[in-house]
């Protein structure tokens, strides 16, 4: 497409959007001189300025002097993408009032609601949902405002979103699911919200990972501990390991002490028919694994 040329006075129009300088914004839009939905060289309008700098006074001006609300960026995002990105709700609600939709999406497959999910603006999740957003929309990649959400750890979200009918399990592309991606980034509180919410304990990505192996292999015990509740496999994966060869490989004592407590077997070799214990010079590891070993071979 045709970079459009940008002019002194679309540029002052966009700088009184960004710096909420409403009176500088009437008398350039009062002046006949500049269009309402003059755009800069990505396509970017003053409504979408002004949404995303949270500045409610000007954003009406624009929508009152007839800017278009739906408009779309160059990435496709909106006025509502933007306001929804950066929480301000009072925004979201006014470009409602005028007839914004939630329909659009970005190149990537985004959109308001995903946004909003992804920086955990609770209060806009709630006024998107009522406005018909869509909760399945997926990113190109699968992804989900759930997973979106579980990713980030915002667990009022995750709970608007599934009390709102979210699917806990949906996978991404790669089958990873939001419970598998929580436990990866160590989030423990978001991991027992999706736990009691039915999220399958033992739900595989493509590697043959699970949620346990992953927060055993990243060490972060607290979510291990939510997992363990739940009795999760602690046998051979589809990847050829074990959560213990995970917890091992991590370093995290907790998270190996975890796991034998919970039964895991410190004599099951992994595909290579690598003990856990051959996988670590970690004294205080190797103390703790020796007797089960011992046991296991009694």
């Amino acid at each position: 497409s045709v970079r459009q040329k940008e002019t002194p006075l679309a540029n002052a129009v966009f700088w009184a959007a960004r710096k909420g300088n409403l009176a500088l914004l009437q008398l350039l839009l009062n002046s006949g001189r500049v269009d309402v939905d003059c755009k800069d060289s990505y396509g970017t309008s003053a409504l979408m300025v002004a949404s995303y700098s949270g500045h409610y006074d000007c954003a009406r001006e624009l929508i009152l002097q007839g800017a278009d609300i739906n408009l779309q960026r160059e990435t496709g995002s909106t006025a509502l993408f933007f306001a929804s990105q950066q929480g301000h709700d009072d925004i979201v609600r006014l470009l409602f009032e005028y007839g914004a939709s939630t329909e659009f999406k970005t190149k990537d497959g985004g959109t308001a609601l995903s946004a909003a999910c992804q920086r955990g603006h609770s209060k806009v999740v709630e006024t998107l949902l009522k406005n018909g957003a869509n909760i399945h929309d997926q990113l190109s990649d699968g992804a989900t405002p759930l997973f979106l959400a579980s990713q980030e750890g915002h667990v009022t979200v995750i709970r608007q979103l599934l009390a709102s009918g979210a699917k806990v399990n949906q996978p991404r592309e790669d089958a990873a699911a939001p419970l598998w991606m929580a436990a990866q980034m160590g989030h423990s509180e978001v991991v027992k919200v999706l736990l009691l919410r039915g999220a399958d304990r033992d739900a595989d990505r493509k590697d043959g990972s699970t949620a346990l192996f992953k927060a055993a292999h990243k060490g972060h015990w607290q979510v291990a501990e939510e997992l363990l509740k739940f009795s999760p496999c602690l046998g051979l994966l589809k990847n050829g390991s074990t959560a213990l060869h995970a917890a091992v490989l991590s370093g995290s004592v907790k998270t190996v002490t975890l796991l034998l407590r919970a039964n895991a077997d410190a004599t099951l070799p992994n595909k290579n028919n690598d003990l856990p214990a051959d996988l670590t010079t970690n004294e205080r590891i190797l103390r703790i694994l020796r007797p089960q070993i011992l046991n296991g071979r009694s």
